[in-house]
Formats: C-alpha cells, sequence, structure tokens
C-alpha cells in the first residue's frame, strides 16, 4: 500500500517529525490520544460541524470512497468533466502528498479550497494575527493545515488560481435553531456506525449556516508557505519540509529526535508496565544515552511551568539536579509557595527540616485559612460542556452548559455526608437555570464555608449569571438567582473558597510533580495519610458515610502491593460513559486538542444528546455520571480532612 504525507501527518510531522515514525506503528506504540475521552468528546464537535457544512454544501459531490487510488481517481473525473463543480472531501496527490479537501469549488481555472474545523473565532475579535504582526500561535497550525493543502493542489494543477478559507463556528453569533446539535446524531445500532441527520436540518438551514463562517486566509497561508516553519531538528520552507518527510514516510524512516520542550507533552508515552513500546523513551535514550531504569527519572521537561526548558535542553542538560535556583529565577512568596519555589523543590527535593514524611505542608498557612472556615464546609463539583453546535436555542458556538453537579458536607465533628446531587442530561432540555436552582437549595441550608477545587466553578457561575441578564424572557425568579450566583462568586459574601490555590501554595508532593489537579493530588494525598488509609481502607462508604451512589465501598484499594488511584477504581464506570464504538466515526484528519479534567463526563453528556440510545443504555450512562461526579467531591473532602489531620499535630 503507498504511504502518503496526509494533511494530519504533516500537522504531527510539525509538532515533530519523529511522531511520523511511531503513528505509523499503532500497534507497536502507546498513543495516547487516541484513548482520551476529551478527544473524543472534541472530535463529535468536529464531526457536527464537517456534517453542518455537507449540509450547506448540498449540491456539492461528495467523494466518499476511504481508498487513496478510487477516490483520487473519482475527484479527477469529476475536475476533467465539470467547468464549475463543489466537492466534498476530495482526494488531490502529487507523487508521495495526498491531502483530502474538506470542501473544494471549480470554476472554470480557478479553486476556492475551504477547511471546515471545529475550532472557534469570533468574527467581532478575529483573532489570527497579533497587535505586532505573526500569525498567532494557537491559529498558526490551522494555517499551516490550508497551506500544506494549497501546496499539494497547486502542484497537481499549477496553472489554475487558488483561493483559501477557514470555515469556523462564529462565536459572535447566536443559534436561532433548537436543538441544531442533536439534529446530527450518531447510530451504533446493527454492529455499524452510521450518521444520522434530522430531515428538519433543510427546514433550518438558512439561519443555522449562519453560524459558520467563512474566513479568506490568503495572506496568512502566502506567509507561511514564503517562510521557513521550525520543528525540532528541522527548519525548512513548507515545500522543502513537506518533500523531507513524505520522503521519510514513503520510505518507513525514523526521523532523529531532538529534544524539545514540547516532548513534555509526547502522546508516545508508555509506563515500563505497559504492554506497547514508549516512543518517548525511546527519544530520550537517543539523546542522552541512558537506558533501563534511568530512563523513567525525572528530568528538566518534568518541571511544572518551566518555560527555560529548550535552552537547557539545547546544552545537553537534562536533569533537574543540575539547575541552580539562579537558573530557576528562584524567588520566595509571603503568601506561601511561589511558582519557582514549587519548581525549585522538584529540583532539589524537600528540604529535611520540612520534610513531613515524603511531602511539604505548610501548616501554619494552612492552619491560617482554617481559621476563616465556618462549619459545615460544603464541597461542589460543576460538569459541564461546550460543543461547536449549541445544543439550544439562544446560545453561542462554545457556550457553556452546565448539566451536573455534586455536593459533600463535612462538619465540625468531622462527620460526612454526600448531602445532594444534581443531573439534568435529557436531549433537548436546557439546564442551566435549573441547575442554579438546585444548587441554591443545597446551600441555603446553613451559611457554612463553599469550596470549590479550581477557577471552573465560579466562571459557569458568572456565566450563568451573564445568561439570566441577557435573556429576553428571563424566568420569575432571575433575580433570586442571580442575587445567590453573586454570594458565591469572587467578591461576594460567601465566595467560594478555592482549594487548588491552597494546595498551590501550601502543599507539594513529590508524585504529583509540582502540580496541583485534584487527580493528581488526591492519590498522593491517600498515599501519605495514615489516617485516611486506615479509614477508607474499610468498605464503610456508602455504610458509615452516607453516600447516594455506591454502597459499602473501599476506598483505599491495592493489588499486588500497589496502590491503586481512586480514578481507576472507576475505569468501568468511564467505559460505560464513552462506550466502545464512538472513535469509529471520528475523522482521523481531525485536530489534536488539549487535554482537560471533566472530559469524560462532557463525552458523556454529548453522547445523551446525539447519540441514539436505548433507555437502558441512557440510564447506565445518567448513573455512571453521578459515581463519577461524587467521587471529585469526595476527594475534596478527603484531601481536607488530611491537611487537617496533618496541620493539627
Amino acid at each position: 500500500m503507498p504511504r502518503y504525507l496526509t494533511k494530519s501527518r504533516f500537522k504531527l510531522a510539525v509538532e515533530c517529525p519523529t511522531k511520523l515514525f511511531y503513528s505509523s506503528r499503532k500497534s507497536t506504540y502507546k498513543d495516547n490520544k487516541q484513548e482520551d475521552s476529551f478527544l473524543r468528546m472534541l472530535a463529535d464537535g468536529g464531526f457536527q460541524v464537517g456534517q453542518l457544512a455537507k449540509v450547506i454544501f448540498k449540491d456539492g459531490h461528495e467523494i466518499k470512497s476511504k481508498d487513496a487510488e478510487k477516490a483520487e481517481a473519482e475527484t479527477l473525473q469529476l475536475l476533467s468533466e465539470n467547468e464549475e463543480i463543489v466537492l466534498l472531501e476530495p482526494a488531490i496527490r502529487y507523487k508521495n502528498l495526498f491531502v483530502r479537501i474538506d470542501v473544494l469549488i471549480k470554476r472554470k481555472n480557478t479553486f476556492e479550497l475551504i477547511e471546515v474545523k471545529a475550532k472557534s473565532y469570533n468574527s467581532a475579535k478575529p483573532e489570527i494575527e497579533g497587535a505586532k504582526g505573526g500569525i498567532l500561535k494557537p491559529m498558526l497550525p490551522y494555517i499551516q493545515d490550508v497551506a500544506f493543502q494549497k501546496f499539494v493542489l497547486r502542484l497537481a494543477f499549477p496553472d489554475s488560481a487558488i483561493s483559501t478559507y477557514l470555515m469556523l463556528p462564529n462565536k459572535a453569533v447566536t443559534s436561532q435553531v433548537d436543538g441544531l446539535n442533536q439534529m446530527f446524531k450518531v447510530d451504533h445500532t446493527d454492529h455499524s456506525t452510521k450518521v444520522v441527520v434530522d430531515e428538519k436540518i433543510h427546514s433550518v438551514i438558512n439561519e443555522a449556516q449562519k453560524l459558520l463562517i467563512k474566513v479568506s486566509v490568503d495572506k496568512y497561508v502566502d506567509d507561511v508557505l514564503s517562510k521557513e516553519i521550525e520543528c525540532p531538528g528541522l527548519i525548512e520552507t513548507l515545500p522543502n519540509l513537506a518533500h523531507h518527510l513524505a520522503k521519510a514516510y514513503e520510505f518507513d524512516q525514523k526521523i532523529s529526535p531532538t529534544l524539545s520542550s514540547a516532548c513534555s507533552k509526547c502522546e508516545f508515552k508508555a509506563s515500563p508496565s505497559d504492554k506497547l513500546k514508549s516512543g518517548f523513551h525511546e527519544c530520550l535514550s537517543s539523546a542522552t544515552g541512558w537506558q533501563g531504569n534511568d530512563l523513567y527519572q525525572t528530568t528538566i521537561l518534568d518541571i511544572w511551568d518551566f518555560r527555560k526548558k529548550d535552552p537547557f535542553l539545547t546544552q545537553g542538560i537534562y536533569k533537574p539536579s543540575q539547575l541552580s535556583q539562579e537558573d530557576i529565577g528562584y524567588k520566595d512568596d509571603k503568601e506561601g509557595l511561589s511558582r519557582t519555589q514549587r519548581q525549585w523543590l522538584q529540583c532539589q527535593g524537600i528540604p529535611l527540616e520540612d520534610d513531613l514524611g515524603g511531602f511539604y505542608l505548610d501548616t501554619e498557612l494552612f492552619n491560617h485559612h482554617m481559621r476563616k472556615w465556618k462549619y459545615p464546609f460544603h464541597m461542589i463539583d460543576f460538569e459541564t460542556s461546550t460543543t461547536a453546535l449549541p445544543f439550544f436555542k439562544g446560545m453561542r458556538p462554545y457556550e457553556s452548559v452546565a448539566f451536573q453537579f455534586s455536593h459533600h458536607i463535612i462538619h465540625e465533628n468531622g462527620s460526612i455526608k454526600h448531602l445532594g446531587e444534581f443531573i439534568l442530561a435529557e436531549a433537548g432540555q436546557f439546564p442551566n437555570y435549573e441547575f442554579v436552582r438546585a444548587l441554591k437549595k443545597e446551600l441555603e441550608i446553613d451559611d457554612g464555608t463553599v469550596f470549590r477545587w479550581a477557577a471552573h466553578e465560579n466562571t459557569i457561575l458568572n456565566h450563568i449569571a451573564t445568561q439570566l441578564m441577557n435573556d429576553q424572557e428571563p424566568p420569575s425568579d432571575r433575580d433570586a438567582l442571580l442575587l445567590f450566583i453573586d454570594t458565591l462568586v469572587t467578591g461576594g459574601s460567601r465566595a467560594m473558597v478555592d482549594l487548588n490555590e491552597i494546595a498551590k501554595r501550601t502543599y507539594y508532593h513529590p508524585d504529583t510533580k509540582a502540580r496541583t489537579s485534584i487527580k493528581k493530588v488526591l492519590p498522593a494525598v491517600l498515599k501519605s495519610s495514615a489516617y485516611l488509609k486506615e479509614k477508607y481502607a474499610q468498605p464503610i462508604y456508602g455504610k458509615e458515610i452516607q453516600s447516594l451512589n455506591f454502597q459499602n465501598f473501599t476506598w483505599w484499594q491495592s493489588k499486588d502491593g500497589q496502590f491503586i488511584e481512586p480514578y481507576d477504581l472507576l475505569k468501568d464506570i468511564e467505559n460505560e460513559m464513552l462506550g466502545d464504538e464512538g472513535a469509529e466515526i471520528f475523522d482521523t484528519e481531525d485536530d489534536g486538542f488539549e487535554i482537560a479534567e471533566g472530559g469524560a463526563a462532557a463525552a458523556a453528556f454529548a453522547r445523551l444528546q446525539f447519540e441514539c440510545l436505548t433507555e437502558q443504555q441512557r440510564s447506565n450512562i445518567k448513573n455512571a455520571l453521578l459515581r463519577y461526579c461524587e467521587l471529585d467531591t469526595l476527594a475534596m473532602v478527603m484531601i481536607v480532612e488530611a491537611w487537617r489531620e496533618w496541620a493539627s499535630v
């Protein structure tokens, strides 16, 4: 089978040329991007934007064949037989360069090349070029993608004029169509996957198409084609780089790796216990000469939020212990650990006088914070979704929907309850106002301190407040809901306490690699706390401790002497939420995305909105969502329990 450099492989190789080698060996090398739930959810967004584009260009001829040669032959035949034609997913090849263009419009000797992306765009505040010129970093991969396609199309049709466009969801526009997202459904029944487009889309297409904006990018594409592209180990113009990469891929040659700061996010990274190989560690071995267990030691790449990695890697400095305080830019902070102090702890370890048994806790500062808190403590966590095509009328692309929360409470005597929860995930029902009403009812029982982890809950409540204020047909209790929100958000009389900020300022454990996400902090705390181990190694959760979704559950578990992280105990629940099939429909040419917390829940909500499911499947997913979200607030409880116990010594 011919090996072509496609647009997705070109994009991957610009990130790192060595990835071309690993990506073609899916059964040999671990690829974490293929496994990530949030990536799958975003792929759904791209899939639905693509389907809307196909409806917009309903008179276009779609090249459906997945076989490269057949698709190319059909494309060339249609182009040769028609002076004017719209093609969807045509196959264009020049030697070992191959692209499937989303939309190609031919008018005699001119082409319009349109790349449809789920990337958000605001026509009121276009952000492609920076204030001082140059393409902004977040937009550069998209422009390079279009530039590569134009380059291949121009080689195949050298006498044609080509104009280039991105078609993107426009955040400046509100949807005038209710349930637009759900008009593109995925059906997995009968052991196959198919897309079901609701016939209603044709009656609302004039309104629906306003959500996608066609943006001319000729200026930026020409800029990319005329200048050098810098990727790890290579600096070449796009034409030279494309030919270089295409040759390496065609002949299955591994391009020698060059370590860079981008390697810290390499998706081809496996642990020693994985069955698949680790491309990342092969690159690390090639650069450093390390072998065996040495490959799994902490490197400069692991230093949290360190912005000087590349210069030190270039000098052959790979170990954090080789850095000085001056290298880090070390600065003290009166309000607890500074960013550079956390980095220094990674480099040199915890000083003996501050080591509480493998971890650091600023007990004085923690107690200072805790003295301001009022019992009972309320732990809340939200699950939300943002999609390219809005679920509901009046919403903008990528506007947040809050569909679930969990609520734990800690009393002064140490007793704990999973006091409440909320979920509204029925297709077509706007949940945000019901969400706030339910939260208000939960928290109005007393005036105890309310806790969140990071800024998400604050952001979502502010967003819902904006929705309430802008609603042309507001609910009768709008003022009461706005007043409630105002008390909880930053600056309010009962403003939520951010435990993530407390963690950043007071707590450090080597296992977290200086990070403070709850999924990093919880296992580190559980492994360190004898108090938590003794308590939660017993099946008391859902028995002595009230739970709404668990019975007699043991959270501190081990296997073969190895501690099992709580979120790993819920892997079966995550599988229930996400299902086994969805990945089959995702376009492998689609974008890569940053990974975020809460992705599994957001993906599950999306399934409930647009997937054809049985009532039993829907019930299973909702139950799984409830258990998954409950752990997030229980995690906050456990962490505060441990900190409080350590700080009282």
